[in-house]
């Protein structure tokens, strides 16, 4: 049978007309596809501006230095998270601590985020010191509370939304909180690897309702240089570097892949949902419900990941096996940030309850738009055999 695997992306003949347009233009790289993705990403996340880059990696990076994150700060971040959310503070020499997450869903725990505040020192709130939270799998992160603990004790937040675009929560008010769009984070970012919401090959972006810190990215995402002078100037070549940046500029034909795949963001995030939705019905059934715990349905879930748990954790990698005997492919999703041979170095050996039994219990089976429901159902059928065999 074909190859299932986690998670790809969705490429059209839209998509690949739209690129050939772009590499018969006159630009490949710095021209006018960057500002058009730019505004397209600002319509459809409703933020001020969006500094697109080359990578969500590099998002983060630019979205911590532009906030000013240096060597004298400390960032706090949730264990269960790609490792780029800690090392872009890494890049700027700030100091990482790690936070645990809630077992049941993977997001960031706020009882453990104020318990590891109370560790910083007064000498240390001085600082430009940072919190971020991570909307993981699809799923906002408890940004209200976050925000509050950064309010009174002076720090920064920004959210890592490279899993969520699109996705919402209520909160106890009964108003609609969006991911990324700005309105309680002081930045957000985004990732365009192939497996995320929008597929652009690679890439990322900063997004932002604070202009200093737009023009801040924009300046660092290439080599740090400002161009004083308007095109009608004498000096229209002229340029200075005032800072030390970066080339973390993203492509014309980038951009272009960017800017057709939102075309279809909302028929990619029904999908998803669709797809959840009929998971969800068949996780809570037997035999499946006596082994697994299925996310927690929420309406406002983007679903990038579909995370099952299971009960009895020494049937994960178990799993993991069968599934690629039968030609489907599933994931883990992630190992606590802190196991990482370079982070024991930095912060010694450590094990948090809850990122642990997440870890460990954890497993990502197949969730990406062009999913049919054969093969969804092919998912559960495997699953299903595998449980029966114990």
């Amino acid at each position: 049978m074909d190859l299932i695997p986690y998670s790809k992306q969705s490429i059209n003949e839209e998509d690949i007309s739209l690129l050939s347009k772009t590499m018969s233009s006159d630009f490949l790289t710095q021209g006018p596809k960057i500002p058009e993705f730019e505004k397209r990403i600002q319509e459809y996340i409703g933020v001020r501006f969006a500094v697109v880059c080359s990578s969500g990696t590099s998002a983060l990076h630019l979205a911590y230095a532009a906030a000013g994150i240096n060597a004298k700060s400390m960032g706090i971040v949730p264990a269960i998270t790609f490792a780029a959310t800690a090392n872009a503070l890494r890049y700027q020499g700030a100091d990482v601590q790690f936070c645990d997450v809630n077992p049941q869903t993977g997001l960031i725990c706020v009882q453990s985020l104020e318990e590891c505040i109370s560790k910083v020192s007064n000498e240390q709130k001085d600082n430009h010191n940072l919190i971020a939270p991570v909307s993981f799998a699809g799923s906002v992160a408890p940004l209200e509370e976050c925000k509050r603990l950064a309010d009174e004790h002076n720090f920064i937040l920004i959210e890592d939304s490279s899993h969520s675009p699109g996705a919402w929560k209520t909160t106890q008010k009964g108003e609609k909180i969006y991911s990324a769009d700005g309105k309680i984070a002081l930045a957000s970012t985004l990732s365009f690897h192939p497996v995320k919401h929008i597929c652009a090959g690679e890439g990322g972006a900063v997004l932002t309702n604070d202009p200093e810190l737009a023009q801040k990215a924009i300046q660092l995402r290439s080599h740090g240089i400002n161009r004083p002078f308007s095109p009608s100037d004498d000096m229209p070549w002229y340029y200075e570097q005032e800072d030390l940046g970066w080339n973390y500029r993203l492509t014309d034909l980038q951009a272009t892949l960017g800017i057709s795949q939102l075309n279809r963001q909302d028929q990619f995030l029904s999908r998803r949902r669709l797809l959840a939705q009929r998971y969800n019905k068949k996780l809570n059934s037997s035999p499946f419900k006596e082994h697994i715990y299925p996310p927690i349905p929420e309406s406002g879930h983007a679903w990038h990941l579909y995370v099952i748990r299971f009960i009895d954790h020494t049937l994960r990698n178990q799993a993991y096996k069968f599934f690629k005997s039968k030609n489907i492919l599933t994931q883990v999703h992630y190992i606590p940030v802190y196991r990482h041979p370079y982070y024991e170095k930095h912060v010694g050996k450590m094990r948090l309850p809850g990122a642990e039994t997440f870890y460990q219990s954890c497993l990502s089976i197949p969730m990406f738009p062009d999913l049919n429901e054969s093969e969804q159902d092919r998912v559960l059928e495997i699953l299903e055999l595998f449980l029966e065999k114990g």
